[in-house]
């Protein structure tokens, strides 16, 4: 099953507010999901984003999908520099140790 993570309509008409879910990427947008991990709120000023990082980290790690928004969502929060941190500090010393050598 692949999962994505994405929003979820919720509010009045003309009066949005989102869930942040954990879905099967074959559900409606605003049909059966798996788990609610948040909530987007872009009628408030400021915006509200909250999010359950440990869960998001979680469904992220089991490859979960999330959508361009939700990443967005999720740099907001802090889970995807927490998610992308591990992958890229392998990678970061390699590209320190050529630039030395370079100079």
């Amino acid at each position: 099953m692949a999962v994505k993570l994405r929003l979820m309509r919720m509010g009045k008409k003309k009066q949005p507010t989102y869930r942040v879910v954990a879905a099967d990427a074959r559900a409606p947008r605003n049909g059966r999901f798996i788990e609610i991990i948040g909530i987007y709120e872009p009628r408030q000023d400021p915006s509200v984003v909250r999010i359950d990082n440990d869960r998001a980290l979680h469904w992220l790690r089991h490859g979960a999908q999330p959508t361009e928004r939700v990443e967005k969502l999720l740099k907001i929060s802090g889970a995807w520099e927490t998610f992308r941190g591990k992958g890229m500090a392998a990678a970061e010393p390699e590209a320190a140790g050529t630039g030395d050598s370079a100079s």
